[in-house]
């Protein structure tokens, strides 16, 4: 009995043949069409649904950022039966077109974080900001999402009481190539704010599908502003440079980002958690791997 997979390749793959192409080029993401026939194949079924219980309170509020030039959005989940008072917190950066809420009315974040806390482990709050798309890098039209974040966000949580001297991070595509420049950027003591002494320091970092590129010229539109500022701030994958700061970057095995989130994984030492598994650039995705990005974090903030 054929297949449906067997099916669907050698209908697809005499389409491709038919304008010169190949089956096996599709699968291996060389032709136009991969995320779609990955899709069919059922390359990209996976997701995760944290367990039902009680959560903790969402508070949500704006801040005029001179950093990026405009008002911006933020949020604030905390753990069930916790206050903000004394709790470490890790960041959270959305993708692109998304914004503030993303990580918890699509991801359900807050959800896997009670999850994680009820069943024994270390509280903590997420706080997610809004960073535009931008690439969350300073960018020659004045938008500086990490002076942002350094300057304006993280004093405004140490406000509501959360501790910000030893802080997290955790992102999704755009954002997973934000908490590992961030990363970066704080290993290095190069941005005002974060790594340098008697501020914060990054001491784990979460990224699922991280947007990495291999050079200016294979970068998304509007990413980099050019190939100087690619060099500067987009140059990951051979540089990960992030000292001893404990990782956890995975990517589906079907994604775009694929191909550089394994070249960072090689050039990171200590090799990071997580890995290369099934699944595509989906929100079902990042779910799957949610609830162990919270406990990595978690168990670096304890």
């Amino acid at each position: 009995m054929v297949s449906r997979r067997t099916f669907l390749l050698g209908v697809l793959g005499g389409a491709v043949l038919a304008a010169g192409g190949s089956a096996a080029a599709i699968e291996d993401g060389v032709l136009p069409g991969r995320a779609r026939v990955a899709a069919l194949l059922g390359a990209c079924d996976v997701d995760a649904v944290p367990a039902p219980g009680a959560v903790g309170v969402i508070t949500s509020g704006q801040f005029g950022s001179a950093a990026r030039g405009r008002d911006v959005g933020w949020s604030l989940a905390l753990p069930p039966g916790h206050t903000a008072a004394g709790l470490p917190v890790a960041l959270v950066l959305h993708g692109h077109g998304e914004d503030h809420s993303s990580g918890f009315a699509r991801l359900l974040l807050h959800e896997f974080l009670a999850e994680y806390t009820r069943t024994g482990g270390t509280p903590f709050a997420l706080a997610s900001v809004d960073g535009g798309n931008s690439y969350w890098h300073p960018r020659g039209s004045g938008d500086n999402p990490l002076r942002m974040i350094s300057e304006e966000f993280l004093p405004l949580l140490g406000r509501l009481g959360l501790r910000t001297d030893a802080i997290g991070v955790l992102g999704w595509s755009m954002g997973g190539y934000g908490a590992l420049l961030l990363t970066r950027e704080a290993n290095r003591g190069t941005f005002p704010g974060v790594g340098a002494p008697g501020h914060s320091t990054v001491v784990a970092a979460a990224a699922s599908s991280p947007a990495l590129f291999a050079s200016y010229h294979a970068s998304a539109s509007g990413a980099f502003d050019n190939a100087a500022d690619f060099a500067r701030y987009g140059e990951l994958a051979n540089q990960p440079d992030v000292g001893e700061t404990p990782l956890y970057v995975g990517c589906g095995a079907t994604d775009a980002f694929t191909g550089e989130t394994k070249r960072y994984r090689a050039h990171a030492s200590p090799t990071p958690a997580g890995d290369i598994s099934r699944g595509c650039h989906t929100a079902g995705y990042w779910r799957s791997v949610a609830a162990a990005q919270i406990s990595f974090l978690g168990t670096h903030l304890a």
